[in-house]
């Protein structure tokens, strides 16, 4: 799911493109897309952009009225920009928008139609579609640690979830954690202040170490290589391969179609964390330590 970095970048490059031009109209292709009813998307024909802004993981493109166009795009949503009209006969185009200087359109690999198209009026309406998180790298050390220790979670779960913190998710929670050297199980609650101090600081350099990655890539085009798993990320989609700082495999926790990263000798002082799957199936033969899993596999 494209995450703070990859929505910035994307937001920006929507902005440089439609800011101030007129939205002629918006073809929706699929009836699974569009979850909102009032105003109706046709409000929106005809007026100019004013805004294009970040709500989370969420772009909303504000015209004139006070209308906000607000996309979410889930794990599989992908946007694309020509200044020729696309083949709008694809299966994968969800919604095209038609501005007076070109096309913006959104796809989604797979069956399953998870993105959301929405329309909403003023700022309470966009409102309404945050889920309440601060945002990472607005807020205060002080902030940072409230929003932290305002429940007992794991740091993975509290990291990634949107009434927490707005715009982290799966990806950059493992590099954040990562970077601080804390394990994705610790329990926010029992952090110290210079654990609290050294997440706050690993979060913020991630995020934006990532988007002017980003930006930097995409070099004034249209970003279109937006994943989740990319060759110089530190943990996060590299399960067996050596960790960068310190040479020891990068391990794994699988749950349900997600994974956690992490590295053993790094962030947990050494110590495996129980896979769901493996763990349930070897019991007592489950590895706890590194060396106890390299043992294990010279049996």
């Amino acid at each position: 799911m494209p995450e703070l970095p990859d929505v910035s970048v994307y937001v920006e490059a929507i902005r440089a493109r439609v800011a101030g031009h007129e939205l002629v109209r918006t073809i929706v292709k699929s009836p699974f897309l569009l979850r909102s009813t009032a105003p109706p998307i046709a409000a929106t024909a005809g007026r100019k952009v004013v805004e294009v802004r970040r709500v989370g993981k969420q772009i909303a493109i504000g015209v004139e009225g006070d209308f906000w166009i607000v996309l979410h795009l889930m794990i599989a949503g992908r946007l694309h920009w020509k200044p020729s009209q696309p083949k709008l006969g694809s299966r994968n185009i969800l919604v095209a928008f038609e501005f007076d200087k070109g096309w913006l359109w959104l796809t989604e690999a797979g069956t399953q139609r998870r993105a959301a198209l929405r329309v909403v009026e003023g700022e309470a309406g966009l409102e309404s579609l945050t889920a309440g998180g601060i945002e990472p790298l607005d807020a205060s050390v002080d902030q940072f640690a409230a929003a932290l220790r305002s429940s007992n979670h794991t740091l993975k779960r509290s990291l990634t979830d949107p009434h927490i913190f707005s715009g982290i998710g799966n990806a950059y929670s493992d590099e954040i954690l990562h970077r601080a050297q804390l394990s994705p199980i610790a329990m926010t609650q029992k952090l110290t202040d210079d654990e609290v101090s050294r997440l706050y600081e690993a979060t913020r350099a991630i995020l934006v170490e990532w988007i002017d990655r980003l930006r930097a890539e995409s070099d004034g085009e249209f970003p279109e290589k937006v994943t989740a798993f990319r060759p110089e990320m530190a943990v996060h989609g590299r399960y067996g391969k050596p960790c960068p700082r310190c040479g020891a495999k990068v391990q794994r926790i699988r749950y349900a179609s997600n994974e956690t990263n992490y590295c053993a000798r790094c962030q947990t002082g050494g110590r495996l964390l129980a896979d769901r799957a493996l763990s349930r199936l070897l019991h007592e033969d489950w590895p706890r330590t590194l060396d106890e899993l390299e043992a294990l596999k010279k049996r």
